[in-house]
């Protein structure tokens, strides 16, 4: 099965797993604390071969760094404690792979590798814009990451797939520049041309899924894609150079049935053969 908790950092790897149990700033349900926890206990239960990918992740050089301890009433705190592990994963020529928590926690991983990739790109899977200038007037919440980003990336340098809510003024901003795009064939050839041979870090809220197939999320939002379209996607971004990425948004508590766990665990699996894929 499926266990990425049996291989730590005194091993070689190119892959660095980093559990980020931070929801400080939900605005929902909260649980996503608990989702770098259930990803790694649902990820005994799936094999370890992927189909899509006909590979492995017994042939992955990647590692678990464990969970962060993070000062949950301290924002600020946080989020330095998440930039500097994923600086360290970086120094070591590592590629970082942030399990969340909540959305926010791709801030610092984002910025991070930005400093070491100044031509970086985003792709963000979402329900959600992310894309506003405040949540009731905070800047740093897990509502306004994207925004946040674009503040030093630019939004020229994002774009954003299964979008399907937010205020008129995200969807405008989106809009003027052209940061939407679907999971059309098309679109994501033209997804795929358009990041070239720039380095790529991808994050992935799990509402993006729909709540038929993954209810487990704090904000879940209907009219999702399921499985077949990520695996569709990610098929699509073979080739590419990810060099940072991250799930987040799972609040596991909240399906009683595990079902959204073994989901979300099955992602990191592909993901982890997709960046590992020559």
């Amino acid at each position: 099965m499926f266990d990425f908790t049996a291989i730590d950092l005194s091993q070689d790897h190119d892959i660095r797993i980093i559990g980020a149990p931070f929801d400080g700033t939900v605005s929902f349900r909260p649980g996503a604390r608990f989702g770098p926890a259930a990803l790694r206990e649902a990820s005994d239960g799936i094999e370890t071969y992927s189909p899509l990918m006909d590979a492995d992740v017994e042939e992955v050089r990647y590692a678990d760094a464990g969970n962060l301890e993070l000062p949950m009433g301290n924002v600020q705190q946080s989020l330095a404690i998440i930039k500097e592990a994923v600086e360290e994963a970086l120094a070591d020529d590592a590629i970082p792979f942030v399990l969340g928590g909540e959305h926010l926690v791709s801030l610092p991983a984002i910025e991070a590798v930005y400093a070491k990739y100044p031509d970086l790109v985003v792709v963000q899977l979402d329900a959600h814009a992310d894309q506003r200038l405040d949540y009731l007037g905070v800047q740093l919440s897990h509502a306004c990451v994207m925004r946040r980003v674009s503040e030093f990336l630019g939004q020229e340098h994002i774009r954003q797939l299964g979008i399907r809510s937010g205020t008129k003024d995200e969807y405008d901003l989106m809009r003027n520049y052209s940061t939407l795009t679907t999971f059309r064939e098309d679109d994501l050839l033209n997804l795929k041309a358009w990041i070239g041979s720039r380095p790529l870090y991808l994050t992935v809220d799990l509402d993006v899924f729909d709540p038929a197939s993954l209810p487990g999320t704090g904000t879940p939002e209907p009219g999702g894609i399921d499985w077949w379209t990520f695996q569709r996607f990610l098929k699509a971004m073979e080739g590419t150079d990810i060099v940072g990425l991250d799930v987040v948004e799972l609040a596991p508590q909240l399906d009683s049935s595990g079902c959204s766990s073994v989901l979300a665990a099955k992602c990191v699996r592909e993901m982890l053969l997709l960046v590992a894929k020559p």
